[in-house]
């Protein structure tokens, strides 16, 4: 009876995400923003790389709720925290419930079978690209795949290639549908 139910808690799929360690980053004289680190824990077939880390600031959720937004018209999306034109980086309590307000965003994101299959979903979470490299590995429209973006941009590995061509978490799981991405797993070894 024991081994059944550690058989069957092992084979339950799970998806974490946890947002946080809030950093301010300076942009020039004047202006600063803060990015937050996404780290997500999964053992769900969806995910090219079961653990990761990327830093997103609030510009580039709103990038993503929108473009998930266009990819999925039939599905209500959950709210972003609200944009708000007295936002300070330097008042503690307004980034913390920001936040909290993001970790929620992708909680809800990851609970929907639809949206699990958007490549650029994964590739924000799970690719250090910009937003604008984001879009064009989406549409195909640079030398490495989707696939190949996930598993070396923390390498500098895509870094490389455009070149070229000119956590530990206490955090919330969600249980997936289990609906996948099939991507041949063996790549070349880094340049």
């Amino acid at each position: 009876m024991m081994n059944s139910m550690l058989d069957s808690l092992s084979k339950t799929e799970f998806i974490s995400i946890c947002v946080q360690d809030p950093r301010l980053i300076k942009d020039d004289l004047w202006h600063t923003h803060v990015d937050y680190e996404i780290c997500l824990h999964t053992n769900s077939m969806c995910f090219r790389k079961k653990s990761s880390c990327v830093r997103r600031r609030y510009s580039e959720f709103v990038w993503l709720r929108h473009s998930l937004e266009q990819n999925a018209l039939i599905i209500e999306l959950p709210k972003l925290p609200p944009w708000n034109p007295f936002f300070s980086a330097r008042n503690t309590e307004q980034v913390t419930q920001r936040m909290k307000g993001l970790q929620e965003f992708l909680e809800i994101v990851l609970q929907v079978p639809l949206l699990l299959s958007d490549s650029r979903l994964h590739l924000f979470l799970q690719s250090d690209l910009s937003i604008t490299r984001i879009e064009r590995c989406a549409l195909g429209k640079t030398r490495y795949t989707v696939a190949e973006a996930i598993q070396r941009s923390s390498c500098g590995y895509i870094s490389r290639l455009e070149y070229k061509t000119s956590c530990d978490s206490d955090c919330e799981s969600s249980s997936s549908s289990g609906l996948g991405l099939s991507v041949d797993t063996s790549l070349p070894p880094p340049l």
